[in-house]
């Protein structure tokens, strides 16, 4: 009958997948010694939690390679693409990687997983000393279209996880740190409008509440990630404005902010054009804060608006350390920033938001956001906002 550790031997060649069957304890007997190797993942696990779901994955490969499928579906699972099962249900593989991520594999980890799988299979198929006949040619092959297919499942859902996790995070912080941060804000306002002798009470008062309008902004903007990652549309009321009047405001507003940093503003042409107020005036603040982040001390930035005839264009110009290319491939995506020279890349506390709440806002009004950045010009953002 054989053991757990190895492969039964029989006297008729067995196709891969009555082989699969019939040797489920020793193709698992040696995953699970791989498997305890991926410390510190598997440290405290037992052989059961181990286990969880290979068996399972193996009786879905068996079945796979006993069923009938199309040149189309042999095409679809050579690039790791199966049939659902339904809308809502789980396959073994993305309940293993559910479980895999909680108990604290990492997805390099859980993959190896599967190529153990694979070469433990292989290896004991064709340790057997049997003569294989050419029809296992065919169940070779389908036996890793099933591995791919059961990895490409397992991947997806634990990036799936992953991502809903994150998302799951930044929400409940956006939303727990609000009222704390207003009550904050709410007080140092009073404070520095009371009447009072001691103007530097006001004074500290009045950067307080400076400090929470700040925050508040980084709020709003984790919000706003949060919304765009499960896939809603940032909402615009669009309505007519002038362009240049909102500009010249959110400079006026980020010169507090600026730490002496100079922050001039150009301006001219036709301005007039329907967009969204205050999500232009995220962009404003957001375009004008990142480069006043990324600015060497005593150095200017420079804001442009000029009106076209069907758009206008927003530039915000920096000196300072040049972005590198690969960086800027990926500027606008969250969770992404550039080097903050000032910080040496230790200890910032910038979450790469600003940029990527700025590109969804440009976007959803139809526009563009660009940077050009180089250490003889600068960095310029530029947006273009069609006028209607």
């Amino acid at each position: 009958m054989g053991d757990a550790q190895s492969p039964k031997r029989f006297q008729e060649p067995l196709r891969l997948a009555d082989f699969i069957r019939a040797n489920v304890d020793s193709i698992v007997a040696e995953w699970i010694r791989f498997a305890q190797t991926r410390e510190p993942a598997s440290e405290n696990m037992t052989d059961l939690a181990l286990k969880d779901h290979i068996v399972e994955i193996l009786a879905f490969i068996a079945d796979d390679l006993e069923t009938t499928q199309t040149k189309k579906e042999q095409v679809q699972k050579s690039r790791g693409l199966g049939i659902a099962d339904g809308e809502f249900t789980r396959s073994a593989a993305e309940v293993h990687a559910t479980l895999r991520l909680s108990d604290g594999f990492n997805i390099d980890q859980m993959v190896s997983e599967y190529r153990a799988l694979r070469a433990s299979v292989v290896k004991q198929w064709t340790a057997t000393g049997q003569v294989l006949p050419a029809t296992d040619l065919e169940d070779l092959t389908r036996f890793n279209e099933a591995i791919d297919q059961a990895m490409t499942e397992s991947v997806a859902e634990y990036t799936k996880v992953i991502n809903q996790s994150r998302d799951m995070f930044l929400g409940v912080l956006g939303h727990d740190l609000r009222n704390p941060i207003s009550a904050v804000l709410m007080t140092a306002r009073t404070m520095s409008k009371r009447d009072t002798a001691d103007s530097r009470q006001s004074m500290l008062a009045s950067q307080i509440a400076r400090t929470m309008e700040r925050a508040t902004s980084i709020l709003d903007d984790l919000l706003e990630l949060t919304r765009s990652t499960f896939g809603a549309e940032i909402p615009l009321v669009r309505t007519p404005m002038q362009m240049d009047e909102l500009g010249a405001q959110l400079v006026e507003e980020m010169r507090t902010f600026s730490n002496g940093r100079q922050i001039e503003i150009d301006t001219r042409g036709e301005m007039q054009g329907e967009w969204d107020k205050a999500r232009m005036g995220q962009v404003f603040s957001n375009l004008i804060g990142n480069a006043l982040q990324y600015s060497p001390d005593g150095s200017a930035v420079t804001v442009t608006v000029s009106g076209q005839e069907d758009r206008v264009l927003i530039s915000v110009h920096n000196s300072g350390d040049p972005i590198p290319l690969d960086t800027q491939k990926t500027i606008f995506k969250s969770l992404t920033r550039g080097f903050d020279s000032s910080s040496q890349g230790a200890g910032s506390t910038n979450l790469g938001l600003g940029l990527f709440i700025a590109h969804k806002i440009v976007t959803a009004h139809g526009g563009t956001l660009a940077v050009d950045s180089s250490r003889d010009r600068g960095t310029t953002f530029t947006a273009v906002m069609p006028k209607f």
